[in-house]
């Protein structure tokens, strides 16, 4: 699992580099005078840097042209909306992984843990226990550990390990959670702050013209588009997760239940 792990964190990481090497690369054309210095400068880092040359075409065709001047339009306020979009991307492949590995076939490991519990051959239920990847085997080997204590030691830490292992399964909910919630809120603040300088620009000029204040709309507009880019697909992923848990907790309750309603009438 550490090793799915450590490749997405990678890719992920790559797919960042790549989208800033292409707005960097891509502003000159967007931002005419003021684009040009940054093209200037972007021309020289990739002089001293020949690989980033490979990078930068590769970000054109991972983004597009379009992708980078709509992130550009959208001021300083689309590099916090980026940066919540890698994490919550990043949290969701995590996760999705984490679960994924902790699901485990409960009619087979009952199939095979219920006989030598009914037998009272604990110490074998343990190691079919221990060789069973996931929280239902942990917490059964977790009562099983306790088996020669009587029923009400078994059912205490069964429930222990329950609890710690329903801590483990939640876990990064309240970070997805946050780019949830984080990632509209950013991007309304760039409608506020877009609308602001499209009112600033109509009262320089003293004219309301749609030229003048398109600008400042436009920067409104993006940034909320961004926001919701961000948190709709994660909402989407949060839910399935969510779903996902849900699933196991169910399968780890009725593993919970065959195994000690086997143990106490066979103890």
């Amino acid at each position: 699992m550490k090793k799915y792990l450590l490749k997405s964190t990678l890719i992920l990481i790559l797919i960042g580099l790549l989208f800033s090497t292409a707005l960097f690369a891509d502003e000159g054309i967007v931002n005419g005078q003021n684009g040009a210095y940054v093209s200037e400068t972007a021309t020289l880092f990739f002089d001293e840097a020949d690989r980033m040359s490979n990078l930068e075409i590769l970000a054109r065709k991972l983004v597009g042209g379009f992708m980078v001047k709509l992130f550009i339009d959208g001021g300083w306020l689309m590099w916090p909306i980026l940066f919540l979009g890698i994490w919550g991307i990043a949290l969701c492949i995590w996760k999705f992984v984490a679960l994924t590995y902790a699901k485990a076939n409960v009619s087979d490991f009952l199939n095979d843990i219920l006989p030598l519990v009914k037998n009272k051959k604990y110490q074998e239920a343990i190691e079919v226990a221990k060789k069973t990847r996931g929280p239902v085997a942990a917490v059964i080997e977790a009562g099983l550990l306790k088996a020669d204590r009587g029923t009400e030691a078994v059912e205490k830490a069964i429930e222990n390990t329950a609890t710690i292992e329903m801590a483990f399964l939640e876990k990064q909910f309240i970070s997805m959670s946050t780019v949830i919630n984080l990632a509209p809120l950013v991007g309304f603040f760039g409608t506020i702050l877009g609308m602001i300088v499209a009112f600033d620009a109509i009262a320089a000029a003293g004219d309301v013209d749609p030229t003048i204040v398109a600008d400042g709309i436009s920067l409104a507009l993006i940034t909320t588009m961004a926001g919701l880019a961000v948190a709709i697909p994660v909402q989407l992923f949060f839910n399935i997760l969510l779903q996902m848990v849900d699933n196991i907790v169910l399968d780890m309750q009725r593993a919970i239940d065959k195994v000690v309603e086997t143990f106490v009438e066979n103890k």
